[in-house]
């Protein structure tokens, strides 16, 4: 996909815009959890995700590959969506992204503010991918794709800033969506020559990519029903499969329940607020509280995007 050079280029381009973002150690979930817990916040960007990373990385390189481009095309379920016109800002680079009927209220609000048409249709994000698809065509936009190596290098920057700043982590955790976030770390722990166990995160309900792991070939499923929507996925990339199946430990299926309490565990050990595919790796962790005790574990708080109306509901429930 990439090589070192390759990601610390990307690295100082993040860096540009952004400061890295902390990896924090917190006693409180250690206590809960019954091992060293770090987790990397990626809810302290500038869009409240890690894709602003990826925005910047795909954005930079299709301007150099391709200068003539004025318009380009998405589908999302929000962050993926606010990356895009987030780095394409001062770029006179028109953004027109795709969403499904009934996605966040907050996040739609959040796109349109960095600048992107949105677009409604669909009931949900593969049907939006599909007709971001149509709108390439229709419109002559460029296609900006759910998983692309642009995309997968801008994510590992976050791995780079990790790995290299916690030593001999045993494991991380990380939700996966289309793929960007899990393919980006496991290439840096390969670039880096570090052993560090990758676990995949998904919901029971979008559960295609642990399928797919565990048939050996890509399986899609019929629905996607999570309120942790950066995971609601029910066609994998076959690219992003790959490197799945080939460097991750294994994939762990998580529950709504499971993802809403861990929510909680966050705001209550750590003050953070996380959205649910943001909370999405430390549910795993809680889950396989047994088997990581006394080891070093890293979670990836990939976002903090969640609408007021469900984070209380999720925090009321406790």
């Amino acid at each position: 996909m990439f090589d070192l050079t390759a990601l610390e280029d990307a690295a100082r381009l993040v860096h540009a815009t952004m400061p890295p973002t902390p990896q924090l150690a917190w006693p409180l979930l250690a206590a809960r959890a019954g091992c060293e817990v770090w987790v990397k916040h990626e809810n302290h960007t500038p869009i409240g995700a890690y894709k602003a990373r990826n925005g910047l990385v795909f954005i930079d390189a299709l301007r150099r590959r391709r200068p003539d481009v004025r318009g380009i095309v998405t589908a999302t379920r929000g962050n993926h969506g606010q990356s895009l016109p987030f780095a394409a800002r001062g770029t006179g680079l028109a953004v027109t992204v795709v969403v499904p009927h009934g996605n966040s209220v907050e996040k739609n609000a959040a796109m349109r503010a960095f600048g992107a048409e949105l677009v409604e249709h669909g009931r949900d994000f593969d049907e939006a991918y599909a007709h971001a698809r149509h709108l390439s065509g229709e419109r002559g936009l460029e296609m900006a794709p759910a998983f692309h190596p642009d995309l997968a290098r801008g994510a590992a920057t976050y791995a780079l800033e990790l790995f290299r700043a916690v030593a001999d982590l045993d494991t991380v955790y990380v939700p996966i969506g289309m793929g960007s976030g899990i393919s980006g770390l496991i290439r840096t722990r390969d670039l880096l020559g570090l052993r560090t166990r990758i676990v995949g995160v998904v919901s029971t309900e979008a559960p295609a990519m642990a399928l797919s792991f565990e048939a050996g070939r890509v399986v899609t499923t019929e629905t996607a029903r999570t309120f942790a929507d950066g995971m609601a996925c029910r066609v994998p990339d076959p690219e992003a499969f790959a490197v799945v199946r080939a460097g991750a430990e294994r994939i762990v299926r998580v529950t709504d329940d499971e993802v809403a309490a861990a929510l909680r565990a966050y705001w209550t050990d750590t003050h953070n607020l996380a959205e649910g595919a943001g909370a999405a790796a430390l549910a795993a962790l809680l889950q396989e509280r047994g088997r990581m005790q006394g080891r070093r574990v890293g979670l990836i708080l990939t976002g903090g995007n969640i609408d007021l109306a469900v984070a209380r509901g999720v925090l009321a429930e406790g």
